[in-house]
């Protein structure tokens, strides 16, 4: 008896091959198919988390800034972009700041932008210091500042400087 249970049917042992293989192969396509549906879910694109803008005292300019959230699968970061552009017109903006972090929050503004003159825009960096990614000094005739009055880098405790 022993005999037959070792040894089944000729064809047997092929249809239980072809069935765990079947298995394996439809498992494989779910778990496959369940990756692709949590990469693209956690995809959401860019999303503006704050923004301002600031028109200069002749009213030719307009200074805008925007905190962006990117989010993904990997790609999750903020950063803080500072634009100029003439305010009638089509033109695309152009950058002038770019802060490599942006506000805690969507009420936190990372940026001030003000007008000293029609020709002389400040920017005053607030909050956390940040890192400064690029900083134009001028576009046109526009004179660009940038003052930091950003909390310092917090020192390590224990740490001799």
């Amino acid at each position: 008896m022993s005999t037959i249970f070792n040894n089944p049917p000729r064809g047997t042992r092929r249809i239980r091959n072809r069935v765990l293989d079947l298995l394996t192969t439809r498992r494989t396509a779910l778990l496959l198919i369940f990756g692709i549906c949590v990469f693209i879910l956690s995809c959401n694109g860019s999303q503006i988390t704050w923004s301002a803008e600031a028109r200069s005292p002749d009213g030719k300019m307009i200074a805008t800034a925007r905190t962006i959230e990117n989010s993904g699968f990997g790609t999750g970061a903020i950063w803080t972009g500072v634009y100029l552009n003439w305010s009638t017109g089509s033109g695309a903006p152009t950058e002038i700041l770019e802060l490599a972090e942006g506000p805690k929050g969507p009420a936190d503004a990372v940026v001030e932008m003000k007008w000293l003159s029609p020709t002389h825009l400040e920017l005053i960096l607030k909050g956390t210091r940040k890192s400064i990614g690029f900083q134009a000094i001028k576009w046109v005739d526009v004179d660009i500042s940038v003052r930091d009055v950003s909390d310092p880098i917090p020192k390590a405790e224990g740490i001799a400087h």
